[in-house]
């Protein structure tokens, strides 16, 4: 959400059918919808535009609020990455119902975990996803080197194809380590590893995606990552 006029705001969601979508929300800085156009809470919403040009204006019900969870540093910074990597990397109007069950299962996640490793890794998986959705998407189901789907250890920067332990050779230092649980179903991850995960995917986010005016959003991650850094 943004401030638009001296009341209203205009407001972007994810919507399950129609991708992203931005609308007028009037009086959306009011004290009665504040609390309802809150990053990551679930709404009910009502678009309506006179013509394809024009920008529609919105009406929205809560449905779910996770406002409370914005009293949480760590799960507060959470929502706050992915929704903004959501608004920002996103282009409007494009269907992803993949994008869509993946970032509620994600936001859900982050809700109802016990701790943050429980969520840390879906929000690993929710970059790595839309990476793949943008037409980004890394290779990792066979060593680019050695072409064995065993041992895989690494990610190469430049490629971003999987590369195994065999495989990586004297370049180890130039690679970047490929946590199991991004391939393994169900393989534990440690804080380590999820560090290694944002690494990984922090990589191609800021080299494909969040680059001129956009890259302005990886301030959102830098704060995620550094509070789970220091859980590390």
């Amino acid at each position: 959400m943004r401030a638009h006029g001296e009341h209203g705001a205009i407001v972007r969601a994810l919507t399950p059918d129609h991708g992203l979508l931005a609308g007028y929300v009037r009086g959306g800085r009011s004290r009665r919808l504040r609390p309802v156009l809150v990053p990551g809470n679930l709404v009910e919403a009502d678009f309506r535009a006179r013509t394809a040009e024009q920008l529609p204006g919105l009406s929205v019900e809560l449905s779910h609020s996770r406002a409370g969870l914005l009293a949480e540093p760590l799960a507060a910074s959470a929502i706050d990455w992915l929704t903004t990597l959501t608004a920002v990397a996103l282009a409007e109007g494009q269907p992803n119902r993949r994008l869509y069950e993946m970032l509620e299962a994600s936001l859900t996640a982050i809700e109802l975990a016990p701790s943050a490793r429980g969520w840390a890794t879906a929000a690993v998986r929710y970059e790595l996803l839309l990476l793949a959705e943008l037409g980004y998407a890394l290779d990792l189901s066979a060593c680019v080197v050695t072409g064995r789907r065993d041992g895989l250890a690494y990610v190469s920067p430049k490629s971003g194809a999987a590369v195994s332990r065999e495989g990586a050779g004297l370049h180890v230092d130039r690679l970047l380590p490929l946590p199991a649980f991004l391939i393994e179903a169900g393989a534990a991850a440690d804080w380590a590893d999820i560090v290694a995960g944002l690494r990984l995917t922090g990589h191609f986010l800021a080299r494909d995606i969040l680059v001129d005016r956009r890259a302005d959003a990886l301030d959102a991650r830098d704060r995620l990552a550094a509070r789970i850094a220091r859980l590390a």
